[in-house]
């Protein structure tokens, strides 16, 4: 009689027993790449649409630019279509809001602007309008009443993104975000 133990097959049970584990190890990796990415390239609109605010300042159709530049700087794995809401804001030095000075642009419906001729259409609707280009000092000397000198405008974009993985789907629908740059106006001379 053999007291011996056999151990055929022990690798196998603790490679079943870990996969579960490494498995959820990879996706979350994956899914938090995706998300990341996500976030960025948010971040650049934002940038890129807060800059354009600052250089169009008083300008008409300002607002219809910055949205159209945030269509086209929002590329894959993001998405435009998940951009719930844009917000172009009079912002302090730090980038924080000032007052109730914002234009709100939801995600529905279409609004146009005529660029000197050139028609632009843009899927956002215009829901509050506290922040009007002909409202923006790009002055340095200031332009009246609030604005003692040239303004900052803010950006904040407002992203939905929808987990990839299925697995991960399981936990919810996803994670919302908002990202926001302030720039200052450029002045006029």
């Amino acid at each position: 009689m053999s007291f011996r133990r056999e151990e055929r097959g022990q690798a196998l049970v603790e490679f079943a027993l870990v996969l579960p584990l490494l498995l959820l190890l990879i996706l979350g990796v994956i899914e938090f790449s995706f998300v990341w990415n996500s976030r960025n390239t948010v971040q650049f609109a934002s940038r890129d649409g807060s800059m354009l605010a600052a250089e169009g300042g008083s300008l008409p159709g300002t607002d219809c630019l910055v949205l159209n530049r945030i269509e086209a700087d929002v590329v894959s794995p993001a998405r435009a279509i998940r951009i719930q809401e844009v917000m172009i804001y009079w912002a302090d030095k730090n980038g924080g809001q000032i007052a109730s000075f914002k234009n709100v642009y939801t995600r529905t419906g279409t609004t146009t602007c005529d660029l000197g001729g050139t028609p632009i259409t843009v899927p956002y609707t215009l829901t509050t309008a506290g922040y009007p280009e002909s409202a923006r000092c790009d002055v340095l000397l200031g332009c009246g009443g609030p604005h003692t000198g040239v303004d900052t405008v803010g950006v904040q974009i407002t992203y939905q993104h929808q987990w990839l993985t299925s697995f991960v789907r399981l936990t919810g629908s996803g994670v919302t975000f908002a990202e926001t740059t302030a720039t200052r106006v450029e002045p006029q001379l």
